[in-house]
C-alpha cells in the first residue's frame, strides 16, 4: 500500500488527471503516462463500486484517490477496501462533517472502520498488516466547494485526521452565484481565503481545472495536488481537433 498521506506532507508537486470512465485500456495508458496520482470520480460519473476497483487494479503503482459520491460510510469503506490510496470527499462544510469522515476512515480505536476481508488487504493474506498500517497511510482529503466550507475552513482544518483540502472552484462559484466566473472577484476571494487559512495550518492543498496552464500555475501559491483534465475530454478534444485538420485538408 502506498503512503500517500506521507506524499501528501512531503510538500511535493503532485500531478494527476480524473478518471471518469470504466475502462481498463483508458486506465492504464494515463498510468504509464507517468502520472503521479488519479482522481478516480464515483461522484459525477456513474462509476459502480466494481468498476472502481477494477480501475484501482488496473492503475498498479499509481495511487488512486477515489471521490466517492456522498458521505455514506459504506462508500467510504468500499472505496478503500477496494484498495484506494485515499479518498476525496465532496461537499464538506462544517468541521463535524470532516469529523464523522475521519471516523468512517479510521480503524478502531481511532474510528469505527468495519473490519473484513477485501482487495485492500489482499483477500486476508495481509490482513493484519494493512490493519497495523492503514490508520497512517490512508489519506482523507476533503472538498471545500461550498461558501459554507470557506467561512468554516480554520475549524475544518483544525479536525485531527484531515489529510488535505481540495478546492472545488466551480460548485464554489455556483454557492456563490456566481456559476462559473473563475475570475469573478468574490470567487477569487473565498478561494484565497482557504489557501491562506490552509498555508498557514500547513494542510495540503489541492485544486482541479481543465487547463493544465491554470492548474500548474496554482503551485505557486502553494497548491500541490494538482488535477487537471479528464479522460473523456481527452478522447474528445483530441478527436475534434482531428476532424478540423481533416475538414481543413479537404479544402486544401
Amino acid at each position: 500500500m502506498i503512503n500517500f498521506r506521507e506524499l501528501l506532507s512531503s510538500g511535493d508537486i503532485l500531478c494527476g488527471t480524473m478518471v471518469t470512465l470504466a475502462s481498463s485500456e483508458v486506465v492504464e495508458a494515463l498510468a504509464h503516462i507517468g502520472f503521479d496520482w488519479l482522481f478516480v470520480d464515483a461522484e459525477h460519473s456513474p462509476l459502480s463500486a466494481i468498476a472502481v476497483r477494477d480501475i484501482i487494479q488496473t492503475a498498479g503503482s499509481t495511487p488512486c484517490l477515489v471521490r466517492i459520491a456522498s458521505k455514506e460510510k459504506v462508500q467510504i469503506q468500499q472505496a478503500l477496501d477496494a484498495g484506494a490510496a485515499g479518498i476525496i470527499v465532496p461537499s464538506v462544510n462544517t468541521a463535524q462533517d470532516a469529523q464523522y469522515i475521519v471516523d468512517c476512515v479510521k480503524y478502531p480505536p481511532n474510528g469505527s472502520r468495519g473490519i473484513g476481508l477485501s482487495r485492500a488487504n489482499t483477500y486476508g493474506l495481509r490482513f493484519y498488516e494493512y490493519l497495523e498500517k492503514a490508520n497512517q497511510e490512508l489519506a482523507v482529503v476533503i472538498q471545500a466547494e461550498h461558501i459554507d466550507a470557506v467561512n468554516n475552513i480554520e475549524t475544518i482544518c483544525s479536525v485531527e485526521g484531515i489529510d488535505g483540502v481540495f478546492v472545488g472552484p466551480y460548485d464554489l462559484s455556483a454557492s456563490l452565484n456566481k456559476t462559473g466566473l473563475l475570475d469573478d472577484k468574490e470567487v477569487v476571494s473565498a478561494i484565497e481565503h482557504v489557501r491562506d487559512v490552509c498555508m498557514a495550518k500547513k494542510m495540503p492543498l489541492g485544486f482541479f481545472g481543465v487547463d493544465a496552464a491554470d492548474v500548474s500555475a496554482k503551485a505557486a501559491e502553494g497548491f500541490t495536488l494538482l488535477c487537471s483534465g479528464l479522460d473523456i475530454s481527452f478522447m474528445t478534444s483530441g478527436a475534434q481537433d482531428t476532424l478540423v485538420r481533416l475538414r481543413e485538408g479537404e479544402q486544401v
